[in-house]
């Protein structure tokens, strides 16, 4: 199940992809640059560099916004967790 801050993430992220990859379309078309697989390709790593960053952007807003996220549990502490667990019990 998505959090909230990764479920914004994925939202916003996507819309910024399409609306990055109609502008770039766009530009090149008024460029006058030909279709192809080149142009394609270059359209879809540049909306995915815009995307990640806005999603970047959102993880850094909602985390100034909420604070950092709780610590997790270390490796250690897990370990301790797991032999208490399979301690036999009297």
């Amino acid at each position: 199940m998505f959090t909230l801050p990764s479920l914004w993430n994925l939202i916003i992220s996507t819309i910024v992809f399409f609306v990055a990859a109609w502008y770039l379309r766009r530009a090149l078309d008024e460029h006058g640059i030909p279709k192809g697989m080149t142009r394609a390709i270059s359209v879809f790593v540049l909306a995915s560099l815009v995307s990640w960053g806005a999603g970047g952007l959102v993880d850094w807003t909602q985390e100034r916004i909420e604070g950092h996220p709780p610590t997790t549990q270390s490796l250690g502490d897990l370990s301790q967790l797991l032999k208490a667990a399979e301690a036999p019990q009297p």
